[in-house]
């Protein structure tokens, strides 16, 4: 097979390849490089890809970001009361960066750090999940990035108050690729919410965040992720989860900018007990993607998984739902339930959803579906008996369908901001319409 075009990311990949890192790093980096130089860059006629545009990607050459970080006002993004790191083009800044009062033994800081301290963490886990093999964008970032966020989580240890790990596109303008990298690993019987932010500030740029979590048995991680890149961004992102015995991962995963947004999750149930739930929210207007792709593995028996990813589609937008379930033949007992919902806005807008179920014991419990449809006339028809107009018995009736997911974060503070700032884009939606 022979191997993508470096042309796109050449750039980028001189500049890693002379960057100094720790010994651990350059290696990992260097594996990456391999991985990427026998991958092609994925094609329509690949299942996985065929729905995802990636036109903006293949004319572009994306350069490093600037060596001296830009100055930006983070504030509109900082969560109040937690614990921050913030990497601005993928470094961190230790200025706009805040971790104290950790319990004993826990540790938020970086890889770059931790590597050079000799972390045993690094050595262990650092690339033991993400698909190097399997994945060109995975392969991309482990080729090129400089920096990333670790966090270890003590046996028994439960970290109060949210961890935050801020990501900050700087771009200036110019057509730039980022590769956060994040590791994550719960000890026996811990706890802490993580919360995983990713911004623009404007820009062509392209971002491919790979994240590795590793829990233990009986920890408990509860993770959010949200994705607001900027408008022009293009953002192609990993996520690989391994759970032990009775262990418990909820995440919520929010789409609200970016060209392009597609992120790839698997989660692998290794211990009897162990659960896994994912949630999802889009919003998409004007020419956007929205792209998510699932596999979760149940390995072992008594474990349960749940999924329930929403959208709303406005303008030419697109969403893609990938999600699929494998149960091992060991997995008995198996409790997994799955569902796409997707709200259309707009007759031009599009869904591709492909639910799928791959089961391999005979005592388990699965369910899967999705729907795509417009706003039930009916429930309308109530509302304005009741008083209230057209327009706004629609906007009650979106913001509705999309609490379901927003709901489920556990941090009050960005619940409520992402609550306000999904109103805000649902309201200027219906001012275009109107111009219209």
């Amino acid at each position: 097979m022979t191997g993508t075009s470096p042309a796109p990311f050449s750039a980028a990949l001189e500049a890693a390849s002379s960057a100094p890192s720790p010994k651990v790093l350059l290696a990992l980096r260097e594996a990456g490089r391999k991985s990427f130089e026998k991958l092609r860059l994925p094609s329509r006629r690949e299942e996985a890809w065929r729905f995802t545009r990636l036109k903006a990607i293949e004319g572009a050459a994306f350069e490093p970001p600037a060596v001296v970080p830009s100055r930006i006002d983070i504030s509109p993004w900082k969560l109040a009361g937690s614990h921050l790191l913030t990497f601005i083009d993928g470094v961190l800044d230790a200025e706009l960066s805040d971790v104290v009062d950790l319990p004993d033994g826990a540790v938020v800081s970086n890889l770059v750090l931790a590597a050079a301290a000799g972390s045993e963490l690094v050595q262990k886990h650092l690339g033991s999940l993400a698909p190097l093999d399997q994945h060109l964008f995975a392969a991309l970032n482990t080729a090129v990035f400089s920096d990333g966020a670790l966090i270890h989580l003590p046996a028994g240890v439960e970290i109060e108050r949210p961890i935050q790990l801020l990501f900050v596109s700087g771009s200036d303008g110019r057509a730039t690729l980022a590769a956060p990298r994040i590791l994550v690993v719960a000890g026996a019987g811990s706890r802490a919410t993580v919360v995983e932010s990713h911004v623009g500030a404007g820009g062509a740029a392209l971002s491919c965040p790979v994240s590795e979590i590793v829990l233990e048995e009986d920890a408990v991680v509860d993770h959010v992720v949200v994705q607001e890149e900027g408008i022009d961004a293009s953002q192609l992102a990993v996520r690989q989860v391994q759970l032990a015995a009775r262990s418990r991962y909820s995440a919520q995963t929010v789409s609200l900018g970016g060209a392009l947004a597609r992120t790839d999750i698997g989660v692998i149930l290794d211990g009897e007990g162990a659960e896994a739930s994912l949630d999802g929210f889009y919003l998409t207007d004007n020419e956007q993607q929205a792209d998510s792709h699932l596999t979760v593995r149940h390995k072992k028996p008594n474990c349960r998984s749940f999924q329930l990813y929403k959208g709303i589609l406005a303008g030419s937008s697109r969403a893609v739902f990938n999600g699929r379930i494998v149960v091992d033949q060991d997995a008995q007992k198996t409790d997994a339930r799955q569902s796409n919902r997707n709200l259309l806005l707009s007759d031009n807008a599009t869904v591709n959803s492909n639910p799928q179920l791959e089961i391999f014991a005979d005592d388990v419990r699965c369910t899967h579906g999705s729907t795509i449809g417009r706003l039930d006339e009916e429930a309308i028809f109530y509302l304005r008996s009741r008083g209230i107009g057209r327009e706004e018995a629609r906007r009650l009736l979106t913001l509705a369908f999309a609490r379901e997911i927003l709901e489920r974060i556990p941090v009050d503070a960005l619940r409520q901001r992402l609550e306000s700032e999904t109103v805000s884009r649902l309201s200027r939606i219906e001012r275009a319409e109107e111009s219209v």
